[in-house]
């Protein structure tokens, strides 16, 4: 996914308590810097901000990073020799979606017993499928006595 040019995650969404991959091929990568580091916060107030050396790739520098609970991801870009690539000062900026509870699967007691519930249910509709099937192709041979067992010489 394309944000930003010369930016890339490996994501369509930035969503909380997920790692994403960075990819940049912005400034510092073009001008052939050595090391490149992302300086990254979370919200305006750039909380649990960090810096992480990212790893030179022929795709550009790559860094992996774990996102909280936000609503906005923020960072910038240096290299060793104190270039900055901040998006003119701006830097840069990006939202944090929360997905909609509605659509996500709660784990708890009533859900579990629910899901044991059918998988019994389905076990014994399976059971009870293959001992008709069983009778109904079986009983006329043994009742007619065109039921012949297989030799050992036929195995």
């Amino acid at each position: 996914m394309e944000l930003v040019k010369n930016i890339f995650f490996n994501t369509d969404k930035l969503t909380p308590n997920t790692v994403i991959k960075i990819s940049y091929i912005g400034n510092l990568y073009q001008n052939n810097s050595e090391k490149v580091f992302i300086h990254y916060g979370f919200d305006n107030d750039w909380k649990n901000s960090g810096d992480i050396e990212m790893n030179k790739t022929e795709l550009g520098f790559q860094a992996e990073i774990q996102l909280i609970d936000s609503e906005t991801f923020n960072f910038c870009f240096k290299n060793d020799k104190d270039d900055w690539d901040n998006n003119n000062n701006q830097n840069y900026v990006f939202e944090v979606e929360h997905p909609q509870m509605s659509l996500v699967l709660v784990d708890n007691e009533d859900s579990l017993s629910v899901a044991r519930r059918l998988r019994k249910s389905y076990i014994w509709k399976k059971k009870i499928k293959i001992s008709i099937y069983k009778i109904l192709t079986y009983l006329p041979k043994l009742i007619t006595g065109n039921y012949k067992r297989k030799s050992k010489s036929n195995i």
